[in-house]
Order: structure tokens, then C-alpha cells, then sequence
């Protein structure tokens, strides 16, 4: 990969919370129109570098740039206008709001030369199912449902880059089948995406490389493909795949 193929870098990033080093000098290159996942126990940092990313875990030493920009030092809002959308671990719908209005949050922060009616009826084309949700809470959705309104919000957002926090989480295997497969349909469309996720085996079915986060560092990269084959780094950090 060339520095120009480069959209997103993290260059030797190391976090702390307090005495706890929870990032210790991460590098990772994310190309434009790439899917990116990144792998480990729970414990291994993997939620630190989405929060380093996008501006809530201030770093220790080392650089986050976007497309040339330098990100880490700027505020979380000025972040999200620059260009990093997030789909949050545990989805983070709005109770209180419509599903409209959650979507709705999202253009806000969008960079676009779409309309918001043109972002918003893109989102619903993508899930059918909450055009007829518009105007209900969000809290009376289900958890899929729930996974749905968060995608659509982050890509009303129009992202150069997409982070995916855990999407499969607290799932059910159904869910996780149909989440899974518009990732996979975002990755086809072009749209870079920066994924972490615990099910290692689907992750790597839909991702283009990989890095192992073992303790705060990484222990392995690759692209997916040798990742799934490499049987030491498997049976370490993986599972059986």
C-alpha cells in the first residue's frame, strides 16, 4: 500500500488510562474503498482505538490522520465533520427520538453534495424495514432493528470512513447473517470501513486485511485470507476457524 492509497493512519498511537497503557505504539493504514477489521479478546483494546479515533481517548504518543488531515488534538464534533462516521458498541439509538429523527442526527455532521432527503431516502432503500418505523420511538424497536437505525445514522453522515464497533453484538444469528451482509454490500459500493468485531470467522469473510490486537499491541497483520490460514495466530488469538 502507498502513502496515497492511504485514507486513514494510526501511527505508533499508544493510550493510557491512568497507569494502564491500553494502546501501546498501534500502527494501522486503512486504503480508501478498504475493509479493515480488527481481532482480539475482549480486554485487547480494540474499543480504545475506535475512541482514539474519534476523539474520546486522548492519545499518549503518536498521530491519527484522514485523508491528510490530522485528527488526533481535535474535538469529537470537528472529528465527525471531518469525515469519521461510527456505528457504536451497543447501537446507542435514542429512546426518546423517532427513528426519523435519529437518522436525522446523523446529516447534521454531513459533509455532502446529496440534499438530506436524498441521504434519508438512500439509508431507507438500504433497510426497507424502518421505512415503516419512521415515526416510532427507538425504543420500542428490536435489537436488529436498533443495528439498523445506528448504520443509517452513520452514513447520513456521508463518512470518508466507516468505524463498526462490535455490530454483531447481542445479536441473534439471524441478525448477525443479515448485519453482516451489508457490510458486505457497503464493501462492494466502495465505502472504506474500519470493523471490529468478536466473530472472527465472518469478519475475516468480508474484510480485505486484518490485524490481531493482543494486550494493547499488534501482534499480527495481513491480509484476511492469510490471517484465516495462519494456524499459530488461529489457535491464539482467534479461535478455531
Amino acid at each position: 500500500m502507498t502513502t496515497s492509497d492511504t485514507l486513514l493512519r494510526l501511527s505508533n498511537v499508544s493510550v493510557r488510562y491512568g497507569a494502564v497503557t491500553a494502546l501501546d505504539d498501534v500502527s494501522i493504514d486503512v486504503a480508501r474503498g478498504e475493509t479493515v477489521t480488527i481481532l482480539g479478546a475482549n480486554g485487547a483494546g480494540k474499543t480504545t482505538i475506535m475512541r482514539a479515533i474519534t476523539g474520546h481517548a486522548p492519545l499518549a504518543h503518536g498521530e491519527i490522520h484522514l485523508d491528510g488531515q490530522r485528527l488526533d488534538g481535535m474535538e469529537a464534533h470537528r472529528i465527525a465533520r471531518a469525515g469519521v462516521g461510527i456505528v457504536p458498541e451497543g447501537r446507542k439509538v435514542y429512546g426518546r427520538l423517532t427513528v426519523r429523527e435519529n437518522l436525522l442526527m446523523g446529516s447534521r455532521l454531513a459533509r455532502s453534495k446529496q440534499t438530506e432527503p436524498e441521504r434519508l431516502a438512500e439509508v431507507l432503500d438500504r433497510f426497507p424495514a424502518l421505512h415503516s418505523r419512521l415515526d416510532e420511538s427507538g425504543s420500542l424497536l428490536s435489537g436488529g432493528q436498533q443495528q439498523m437505525v445506528a448504520l443509517g445514522r452513520a452514513l447520513m453522515t456521508a463518512p470518508k470512513v466507516l468505524l463498526m464497533d462490535e455490530p454483531s453484538l447481542g445479536l441473534a444469528p439471524m441478525l448477525i447473517d443479515e448485519v453482516f451482509r451489508v457490510i458486505a454490500d457497503l464493501r462492494e459500493l466502495g465505502v472504506t470501513i474500519l470493523l471490529v468485531e468478536q466473530n472472527a470467522v465472518m469478519a475475516l469473510d468480508i474484510a480485505d486485511r486484518a490485524y490481531v490486537l493482543q494486550a494493547g499491541r499488534v501482534v499480527a497483520s495481513g491480509s484476511a485470507e492469510e490471517l484465516r490460514h495462519a494456524s499459530s495466530v488461529a489457535d491464539a488469538y482467534l479461535g478455531a476457524l
